[in-house]
């Protein structure tokens, strides 16, 4: 089923039933244009005229689990105090749409009955002071519903409510602790359950081992057979080295089957605590983020949160979302980059081509070689996110960025990467991220924007700090302090 939004429309009585019948049907035909650049479904509600229709309508928006967020028109002077009770019950994301039916002033025939009936003008500002004095999270759209600028912001809006359904509803399976001795990789989860909804829990790596090894032999036969299809594959691994890929294929049938069986939409790994495996999982790992799955390397519990999360937000984009790590700079000749990859796992729905699939030596985890998948990534703009948790609260970095080719080959890095040029520039991002006290693992998200990501920070009440083509570092570092001194008094006691 399509993730639902309801349309609510705001007016009153004193206008009598002609008028609120006009109201009705002008409301379905501004839900009909809207509805055309949505993918999520738009429901219209009827009218909403009293303070008892109003909280009831918003209480039953957040029993249904198919509402991911309401859009709230006042079409004419609907007055703010009917509207207390049910934005102090909503819990769903809200959008306030500032809109109206007609287009262009009919300047030769308007009269005071166009007038009365033709006023969001009036009742959205006494819409939005009543949201301001609430302190209500909200995004607002002002513009016509048929212009496709507008659509594409209530649109990106609706990504950002579909990525927060997804994590108030997730389960993640940790496979053992985070890195020893990293500190950006640990976390409260008890504060991310309340926070987010995200519930994040252990499980002993053995577990999964024997879920690995219980994989029949059909089942893999049929995994190497899509390998083929999807792939070009190394010689090697149809050859001499046959069996490595086999187990490749069992740890991708076994770890699918836990987490299905769970109800798990993310997990962890940590090359420290690889238990029974023989492999560090590579391969399965890239085709279950391919699928949808949220991950994060070292125990990374809050990046592949963000992930499940963004992906999500990305679904049916045909751009992809991978997990990252800023690795390595390129200062010059020629402009500054940043060269981004990890161990083994960066999601094929970046790739720039068909990836390769390949086995080589990996120097730590102590185990047999891994395979995994080996492509560049597509060029074109993205952004780069990471959560941070800062003890009294979480915060966002994000850095708007350019995917680039690589200036040459690589044809000594077997692992996927992905080379980018930061907004506003290397030296001031990377200054601004350190500043921030951002995390090395990323989300690199080319399906959703800057403004979609802003969203889903308000969505989530929690900070976001966006380095893009304005940013300076004084400014940047100035809104950080400004920030924790908000952050600090709004803290409640």
């Amino acid at each position: 089923m399509k993730p639902q939004i309801w349309f609510l429309t705001g007016s009153q009585h004193l206008y009598g039933p002609e008028t609120l019948q006009q109201v009705a049907d002008q409301s379905a035909e501004i839900q009909r244009t809207l509805a055309g650049g949505l993918t999520a479904e738009l429901i219209t509600k009827p009218v909403l005229t009293d303070s008892g229709a109003i909280k009831q309508t918003m209480l039953e928006a957040n029993a249904d689990p198919d509402v991911i967020g309401v859009i709230a028109w006042m079409h004419t002077f609907s007055p703010a105090k009917m509207w207390i009770g049910g934005l102090d019950a909503l819990r769903k994301p809200l959008l306030h749409l500032h809109t109206q039916h007609n287009v262009s002033l009919p300047w030769e025939s308007i009269d005071m009955d166009f007038m009365n009936l033709n006023q969001a003008a009036h009742g959205d500002r006494e819409f939005g002071f009543i949201q301001a004095r609430l302190g209500v999270p909200r995004k607002t759209v002002a513009g016509h519903t048929s212009d496709p600028a507008v659509q594409a912001r209530v649109e990106g809006w609706a990504k950002a409510a579909t990525g927060l359904q997804r994590m108030r509803t997730l389960r993640l399976a940790r496979f053992g602790d985070n890195m020893r001795d990293v500190a950006v990789t640990e976390g409260d989860k008890v504060e991310a359950e309340l926070r987010f909804g995200v519930s994040v829990n252990t499980y002993g790596v053995n577990d999964l081992v024997e879920v690995v090894d219980a994989v029949d032999e059909k089942t893999i036969d049929a995994l190497i057979d899509e390998y083929r299809e999807t792939y070009d594959i190394a010689p090697e691994l149809l050859g001499e080295r046959a069996e490595s890929l086999r187990y490749g294929a069992r740890i991708e049938a076994g770890l699918r089957r836990f987490l299905t069986d769970g109800g798990f939409g993310a997990f962890t790994t940590n090359f420290e605590d690889l238990g029974g495996l023989r492999q560090l999982p590579g391969l399965a790992v890239q085709r279950l983020m391919a699928d949808g799955y949220g991950f994060g390397g070292e125990g990374d519990w809050k990046t592949s949160v963000l992930l499940a999360t963004i992906k999500a937000m990305g679904a049916g984009t045909g751009r992809g979302t991978s997990f990252m790590e800023d690795y390595t700079y390129h200062f010059g000749p020629g402009e500054p980059k940043i060269l981004g990859a990890h161990m083994l796992e960066v999601c094929p729905t970046i790739a720039a081509g068909k990836p390769k699939l390949e086995i080589h030596p990996l120097g730590i985890g102590g185990r047999e070689d891994p395979v995994r998948l080996v492509f560049d990534a597509t060029p074109g703009p993205g952004v780069v996110i990471g959560l941070a948790d800062l003890g009294e609260r979480f915060r966002f970095v994000a850095n708007v960025i350019d995917v680039v080719t690589p200036d040459e080959p690589l044809p000594n890095l077997p692992v996927a990467r992905a080379v980018w040029k930061p907004a506003p520039s290397l030296s001031t991002s990377a200054e601004c991220w350190l500043t921030a006290g951002g995390p090395h693992h990323t989300v690199l998200t080319q399906a959703v924007g800057a403004e979609v990501l802003r969203d889903f920070a308000t969505m989530a009440q929690t900070e976001l700090l966006l380095i893009d083509g304005r940013t300076t570092t004084d400014d940047f570092a100035d809104r950080v302090r400004w920030n924790q001194a908000y952050h600090r008094l709004a803290r409640p006691l």
